[in-house]
């Protein structure tokens, strides 16, 4: 019957995650995404290694074809096909956008023989081709645009830059990843102008052989946005006004330096898991002194009685695209009541409330961000099972070929990997990415992240990295700090590898508080997270990561619960319906750090990539 129960818990969304991606429709996970082809005139154009720039497009955009995932939702336009460049064509030429293949569910032969049609021979309406394909998306949620461009605007005004903000004016929540092929300083400026305004990305590719690496990996990232999910559900601003969530996953706002109420009723003897994310947006021109938020979790008993459990964690440099979780278990209804007194409000069965504070508040950011809501009450149990905590498991080497896999941008989309082995994906300069494994009861996991050479080295290509790992609460389990120059002389690597202990029902009270987080069998997450460059951001490359994953320990059968129908997951709502980000846009480019951080990092980056491991209990 536990194993029964466990196998329930982990198909159902005990914690939330796993049930939202089910319960949305196929290729919903990913965001809807327009590549806009450019096939004018100029690109007849030599490209550097041989042939046309036109032959280099057409055979990156297969690479990324053979490379997307199955499903994923894409679609094509191209301009500059229909009319040649004279004078006399201007005005026909610069309302020249072909829709090749509108956004649907992946069509790797149909857009690859479209692709192959195109012939290069008209303008460049640049700004045009931005309102083809935004009409082309949905008119909600997070969606894409990958511009690939060999030259400037030839039909402004209006400027391109001119005209995403416009979209964004009229409420159009788009961001546009940017693609300069062989561009001079006005195309490159440009174009990193769009990708600023819209909060996306440039990176240059001087000719086909890195146009075919990188095309690829920015369409790759386009398709993962970090969305907010969950029921909708509104926190109250006092203890008393507190709306009841069920178990499964809400979705909310909050405010800044807000404090929000909502409340969880708890069957006597069991444990209540409730966690909070913020996804902070990407800024530019933020100072190391400005760039700071917080998360607060408070708990409280009947009639308002504080619990003095109190949870907090804080985000340095927010700016760079901090997905941030705050998260707390609470133990008192495995408490009897002893009583009447105000000490016993805290102990037992019945209703508690989460209080969340949005307390330090970044320079820059908007009033109102979206917020998960997790909830899991694990019922009492008749049986825990073992007590003595497991060895952690001994990291191994993977061996045979790496698989590519395509993490995702929020822990709702999580990219799957497939138990031990090893697994490549590309991470933007900015870029938040997460992955999934599951482990059962007796199992536990060992990881490594290495992150590859990219062009540049020194300040130039200097950036953060780090990774993380969570319990299915999301509950942080332990963190890596690096350094990543993009030297193959100073390449970071997460060594030695980060280890959970092996999945135990009574690891929730081990001596040891680093083991605390690790009693529930689930899904578990690794986030990458790769900031912006100290200097010229526009032309740093995405970086190449391998995750080296080992899942050893053999399954047990774990612990047998009380009640083979509580409400640990089996209940949890699946109706999902996205929150339309604030309508404020945000920038991902940032200038720079301020000299003192990117002097402080230099000094540390450029000698040694330094790691730095926490643990918290729960």
């Amino acid at each position: 019957m536990s194993r029964i129960l466990c196998t329930l818990g982990v198909l159902m969304g005990v914690w939330g995650a796993p049930g939202v991606a089910e319960a949305q429709a196929p290729g919903t996970e990913l965001a809807p995404t327009m590549v806009v082809l450019d096939a004018s005139g100029s690109m007849t154009g030599a490209d550097p290694t041989g042939g046309t720039k036109m032959d280099a497009a057409r055979s990156a955009v297969h690479t990324f074809l053979d490379a997307a995932p199955d499903g994923a939702p894409v679609g094509l336009a191209a301009y500059g096909t229909a009319t040649g460049n004279s004078d006399a064509e201007r005005a026909q030429g610069c309302q020249d956008v072909t829709v090749v293949s509108p956004v649907g569910p992946l069509d790797r032969a149909g857009l690859g023989a479209a692709v192959d049609r195109l012939t290069p021979r008209g303008y460049t309406p640049i700004g045009r081709a931005l309102q083809v394909a935004a009409e082309q998306l949905p008119q909600e949620g997070p969606r894409s645009i990958v511009l690939v461009s060999d030259g400037v605007d030839t039909c402004s005004p209006p400027q391109p830059c001119d005209v995403v903000r416009t979209l964004a004016g009229q409420g159009v929540d788009l961001v546009v990843h940017a693609v300069g092929f062989g561009v001079d300083a006005e195309a490159r400026a440009q174009l990193s102008c769009i990708a600023q305004a819209t909060g996306g990305t440039y990176t240059d590719a001087p000719d086909a052989s890195a146009l075919q690496r990188v095309l690829p990996r920015v369409a790759g990232s386009a398709l993962r946005n970090y969305q907010p999910a969950g029921t909708p559900i509104a926190g109250a601003a006092t203890v008393e006004a507190a709306p009841v969530a069920a178990p499964g996953q809400h979705l909310d706002t909050i405010g800044q330096h807000e404090q929000r109420y909502y409340a969880v009723d708890v069957p006597e003897g069991a444990t209540a898991y409730f966690s909070a994310t913020v996804s902070f947006p990407r800024l530019s021109g933020i100072g190391i002194l400005d760039d700071f938020n917080s998360l607060q979790l408070r708990t409280y008993g009947e009639r308002g009685e504080d619990c003095h459990e109190f949870t907090s964690e804080q985000a340095a440099d927010s700016s760079s695209g901090e997905a941030l979780t705050v998260a707390t278990t609470w133990t008192g209804a495995t408490e009897p009541k002893t009583g009447s007194g105000s000490t016993d409000r805290c102990r037992g069965g019945g209703r508690y409330t989460f209080a969340l504070t949005w307390d330090r508040v970044s320079a820059g950011v908007p009033e109102r961000l979206p917020v998960e809501l997790l909830v899991g009450v694990e019922p009492p149990v008749a049986d825990a099972g073992p007590v003595a905590v497991l060895p952690e498991p001994v990291f191994g080497r993977p061996q045979g070929p790496a698989r590519p896999v395509v993490g995702g941008g929020s822990f709702n989309v999580a990219g799957a990997l497939d138990g031990s082995g090893s697994y490549t994906d590309t991470v933007q300069r900015g870029e938040f990415v997460f992955y999934r494994v599951q482990l059962d009861w007796g199992q536990g996991l060992a990881y490594r992240v290495r992150f590859g050479e990219t062009p540049g080295t020194g300040l130039r290509n200097l950036s953060p990295a780090s990774t993380t790992v969570y319990a299915p609460s999301r509950e942080e389990i332990a963190t890596a700090n690096l350094v990543y120059t993009g030297s193959e002389l100073v390449l970071p690597t997460t060594d030695p590898a980060i280890t959970t202990a092996p999945v135990r029902y009574n690891n929730r009270t081990a001596d040891d508080i680093s083991v605390r987080t690790q009693s529930v069998a689930g899904t578990y997450y690794i986030a990458v997270q790769l900031g912006p460059t100290a200097e010229d951001p526009e032309a740093a490359g995405p970086v190449p990561i391998t995750l080296d994953v080992t899942v050893s320990g053999d399954e047990e059968p774990g612990p047998r619960y009380a009640q083979a129908n509580a409400p640990f997951g089996e209940r949890a709502p699946v109706e999902v319906q996205n929150v339309q980000a604030p309508a404020a846009r945000t920038v991902i480019a940032p200038a720079g750090w301020v000299a003192i951080g990117a002097a402080a990092l230099v000094v540390i980056g450029l000698v040694v990539a330094i790691v730095a491991r926490r643990r918290r209990g729960a």
